[in-house]
């Protein structure tokens, strides 16, 4: 690949196939979402214990990201989807076998890490066929996984009412392999070294503005991915049960977690323009602040129609946050790594998610309630801001003490 191939109509017309991929590879951490009422009274288990298949979901999605991530870098994206779109399908098919609440939380194990290629790993993917407009592809790539969250439980509730949940498992694990599978043939051209080089020479002067290792930096992008996504997981996670607690029905809950991750999806996408013009970290750091202002609002929430109004408000504040991990690393690390490094940093959010899904069900568990979990979020998004600014003074105290 030439330079000229950078932001081209092939870039946008790999991008269309990436979400395409993403929309149906992702539907594997929703789906435990919508169907965990379900499963929590198949098994006469607790808030916690049923919250306990989402966990394994959102480890296995995290080591998946890291790994897969790797193995992108090393073998390419093709034959890597090619191999996860069959390991989702049969993850599927374990889950279906289950029997106790332990036998599906293994299943939601293996389906989270081969879910995880629809993610990190195409995200550093598409990454490399853009420079200027690298935010908005990487935003649309990332909103595949919230379009997959807010379309696929409206599509399958039908089939969750009348026929269960294992019906529903039986249904994405037929998608998987009649979208994914084929799809992936599609993504077979490479990278060339011209394109690398250009993006590691943009990275090496982003760095040096910094004055941390890429190692460390890393780390410090994950510990902040931790904060904001433990945040993050009260509301997506336990948005369900909660409705179900104040007696409006798992179907209205559904409807709220749609309607969050629809204003994710517009998150996404105006954050990769904002990313585009002010880069990663202030972009980040707006999305955090917003969805600490949208978490307090929940609080004072419990009528209908709040509910459904600060859902919405939620998903427009905290759907870009993520996504702009991988603008970061793409800004400052070398290119070749890509795979691992944003798989790194996504891993290490997406572990907030699952502590902060399974730290919300044992708080509801003490309490009787979701307001301290709430708290809780509030509190580790703090964390989060508090990251940001650093990062994004030090960024400027170093740019200020270089010789011009």
């Amino acid at each position: 690949m030439t330079n000229s191939l950078l932001d081209s109509p092939y870039a946008w017309r790999r991008l269309a196939l990436t979400l395409a991929i993403a929309t149906v590879a992702n539907v594997g951490m929703w789906a435990i979402i919508v169907v965990m009422p379900a499963v929590e009274a198949e098994f006469g288990v607790g808030r916690a214990e049923a919250s306990l298949p989402y966990t394994l979901t959102m480890i296995g999605f995290a080591v998946g990201n890291f790994a897969i991530g790797r193995a992108v870098d090393r073998w390419g994206v093709t034959p890597v989807l090619v191999a996860c779109g069959l390991g989702i399908a049969a993850a599927y098919g374990l889950a279906i076998l289950s029997t106790s609440i332990l036998m599906l939380s293994l299943a939601q194990l293996f389906v989270g890490f081969f879910t995880a290629v629809g993610f990190g790993p195409l995200i550093a993917d598409i990454s490399h066929w853009f420079m200027k407009r690298r935010g908005i592809a990487v935003a649309l790539v990332a909103s595949g996984n919230y379009i997959s969250g807010a379309f696929w439980p409206l599509i399958l509730a039908g089939f969750l009412a009348e026929d269960g949940w294992r019906v529903v498992y039986g249904i994405l694990a037929l998608a998987t392999l009649l979208v994914v599978v084929p799809l992936a043939f599609a993504l077979r051209r490479k990278v060339s070294d011209e394109a690398y080089a250009t993006a590691e020479a943009a990275s090496n002067l982003r760095a040096g503005s910094v004055g941390l290792s890429p190692r460390a930096l890393a780390w410090l992008l994950g510990l902040a991915g931790v904060g904001c996504c433990v945040a993050m997981s009260m509301p997506q996670v336990h948005i369900v049960s909660y409705c179900v607690d104040l007696g409006y029905g798992p179907a209205v809950g559904a409807e709220m977690l749609a309607l969050m991750l629809l204003g994710g999806v517009g998150s996404r996408i105006v954050s990769g323009l904002l990313a585009d013009r002010l880069g990663g970290v202030r972009t980040l750091l707006i999305g955090s602040v917003l969805q600490c202002i949208a978490l307090v609002l929940y609080l004072p929430s419990d009528a209908l129609i709040s509910l459904y109004v600060v859902s919405l408000v939620f998903g427009l504040s905290q759907g870009g946050i993520v996504p702009s991990y991988a603008v970061i690393v793409r800004e400052y690390m070398p290119a070749r790594e890509a795979g691992g490094r944003v798989g790194f940093v996504l891993m290490a959010t997406i572990m907030g998610m699952a502590l902060g899904g399974w730290m919300s069900g044992w708080i509801y568990d003490v309490t009787g309630s979701y307001e301290m979990a709430f708290w809780n979020g509030i509190l580790w998004n703090g964390l989060n801001i508090a990251i940001m600014l650093w990062l994004l003074g030090r960024s400027r105290q170093q740019t200020a003490i270089q010789p011009a």
